[in-house]
């Protein structure tokens, strides 16, 4: 098995999560959002970023409005829409199902 391709692709299976929770509270520009993934130790490059603000931005989970920077251009400000809060929501009820099937999963005991 391929642990980086593994570890790759459950990566990319919760990118739309993680950049949904980053905006849960507050709105973000692409360059935050890589920031606060960073800290977080998910790495994620503005060649993967956008793409995928951009079809959130499409489905209705996300909207944007442009803010005056004090450093150079305005920017592009996302935050979740209504829609955006409501799948937050049911990813977070997905999320915590996985993290209980997997905790069962390796708490299992040999049987004796």
């Amino acid at each position: 098995m391929n642990i980086d391709n593994a570890k790759s692709q459950m990566r990319k299976g919760m990118l739309e999560y993680c950049i949904m929770l980053l905006l849960r509270h507050r709105a973000a520009y692409a360059s935050d959002i890589i920031s606060s993934l960073k800290e977080a130790e998910l790495i994620v490059v503005e060649g993967t970023l956008y793409p995928l603000l951009t079809r959130l931005k499409k489905d209705g989970l996300l909207g944007y409005e442009w803010q005056e920077s004090t450093q150079g251009p305005p920017r592009k400000y996302y935050s979740l829409t209504s829609d955006g809060e409501a799948t937050l929501s049911e990813l977070d009820k997905a999320w915590q199902e996985i993290a209980h099937t997997v905790n069962v999963l390796k708490n299992i005991k040999p049987k004796e």
